[in-house]
């Protein structure tokens, strides 16, 4: 983390965000658990099987941080900005989603 920097603001850190996770392979760490963390809501919420709310943190942050540890090597950002690196986790599982991801890795690292 850029040690000397506060994030006021979602704005301001979302570019950030993405470079700790420039790697190609960690992202789609997190896009897994993101969708399993997805999964396991709504099959809680249809399903009735509240044990499923349980794997949410399990699978969230299971896969984000073996990203962290054995690919990018850094410490996850959640760590010091928990909020808004949950919101950047959606957004950007968004723009992996709508193709927009590559671009606005390139147009973050521009910004840090």
């Amino acid at each position: 983390m850029n040690a000397g920097k506060k994030y006021k603001n979602f704005r301001s850190f979302y570019p950030y965000y993405l470079t700790e996770h420039a790697d190609a392979k960690n992202r789609m760490l997190h896009f897994c658990g993101t969708l399993l963390f997805l999964g396991c809501l709504v099959a809680g919420i249809i399903t009735g099987k509240w044990w499923l709310f349980v794997l949410i943190p399990v699978v969230g942050y299971g896969f984000a941080w073996a990203g962290h540890y054995f690919i990018e090597r850094n410490r996850p950002a959640t760590f010091t900005y928990p909020l808004y690196s949950l919101a950047s986790d959606f957004v950007r599982f968004w723009h992996i989603i709508t193709g927009q991801i590559d671009s606005r890795l390139k147009a973050a690292k521009g910004t840090i």
